[in-house]
């Protein structure tokens, strides 16, 4: 569960005074990153400065480095969404989904596995905002942009963060810090190393909520719940024209959808962060998540990423993959990538009465 969904929704007056500062900035427009340890309340701050930007600019920019909870997607990705005053309406205590204007699957909720691909992803999404929203011309108006980032900031999570803010230079940096000091960022101008004469607004805010020394099985449990509704809401997009309650609702209708029948001679897949023997690679694909990609729709050497799907089983003989996904189907037709990485279907839609399995039917690879 996120920050702001296991707590009720509080703005100290001093992370008030800190969105304004942002918003009332001179510069325009103005580039905030947001960074703290865990549980400090950076999704809740983000979430506020998005709020208060929109007071004065029409619209937001918002990049979500953070692959564990991100705000926009579902687990596993890094993406640019552009957000209008619509996303005040949204009822923050369930996943709001929304479709960015560029993102990229990482496929584990950890930068710990490929943290060069991670700054790879974070790098281009920036290019990306710097190209199409960062400068005004006469067909549009430039953007602020919010960086939400992970509260991984110990170790290896540290220098990534380091990486991130020396590449990006923002005009303003919110640090959050928490009671328990030895988890908080090192004070100050952190980052900088003597070679970049800007120096961004540094504001430094305590969190508004007391957080705990040691995270319990509970906690650990709880965000492993939240992760997988973000995973059952997106999933959940399938369904047309018809209302779906439970999860248990949710998990019968998508094993009863016609999937779409994608030829496998038409796919390249790739694994993220490991390798499958060649004779394994259809049982690794079985009854997983996968990113969908579009090999010639590229920006600095990164295929498009178009959404997931769930490969609904796969006919060796025909050479056939069936695949569940939101996705339009003219989109789908120009799907010729597939990614695997660690992104795991929830239990929950494994489990439909009256079924054998969701995903094994005759003619696919048999249960072993």
């Amino acid at each position: 569960m996120s920050e702001s969904e296991k707590k009720p929704l509080f703005i100290p007056e001093e992370w008030s005074d800190a969105a304004n500062s942002v918003s009332c900035s001179s510069l325009k427009p103005p580039v905030a990153l947001v960074c703290g340890p865990k549980d400090s309340g950076k999704t809740t701050f983000s979430r506020n400065l998005v709020k208060v930007l929109l007071q004065r600019y029409k619209r937001v920019a918002y990049l979500d480095i953070d692959v564990g909870q991100p705000e926009f997607t579902v687990p596993g990705f890094l993406s640019l969404t552009v957000v209008d005053k619509s996303v005040l309406d949204q009822d923050w205590s369930a996943p709001c989904l929304k479709t960015p204007e560029r993102y990229y699957f990482y496929g584990d909720d950890s930068a710990k596995r490929d943290p060069k691909a991670y700054l790879q992803f974070v790098y281009t999404l920036f290019d990306y905002y710097q190209l199409h929203f960062c400068k005004s011309s006469e067909n549009k108006t430039a953007l602020p942009l919010v960086i939400n980032t992970p509260g991984w900031v110990k170790g290896l999570g540290y220098h990534l963060l380091v990486d991130v803010l020396r590449y990006v230079s923002p005009s303003h940096v919110v640090k959050i810090n928490i009671e328990i000091h030895k988890k908080n960022l090192p004070a100050g101008m952190f980052w900088l190393d003597g070679y970049h004469d800007e120096r961004p607004h540094l504001m430094e805010i305590q969190s508004a909520y007391p957080v705990s020394f040691y995270r319990s099985a509970a906690e650990k449990h709880a965000r492993r719940l939240m992760r997988d509704r973000r995973i059952i809401a997106y999933f959940k997009q399938c369904i047309k024209g018809k209302e779906v309650d439970t999860t248990k609702e949710l998990s019968h209708e998508l094993a009863s959808l016609v999937p779409y029948e994608v030829p496998i001679s038409s796919l390249t897949i790739r694994h993220l962060h490991c390798q499958i023997p060649s004779s394994e690679v259809f049982n690794s694909l079985n009854a997983s998540i996968v990113g969908l990609g579009i090999s010639s729709d590229v920006f600095e050497d990164l295929p498009l990423c178009v959404g997931l799907g769930i490969v609904r089983g796969i006919d060796t003989e025909r050479g056939i993959l069936y695949v569940i996904t939101p996705v339009a189907e003219n989109v789908v037709e120009r799907v010729d990538l597939l990614w695997q990485g660690f992104i795991q279907l929830p239990t929950s839609l494994l489990e439909v009465k009256d079924y054998r399995s969701p995903y094994l039917s005759p003619y696919v690879l048999p249960s072993t």
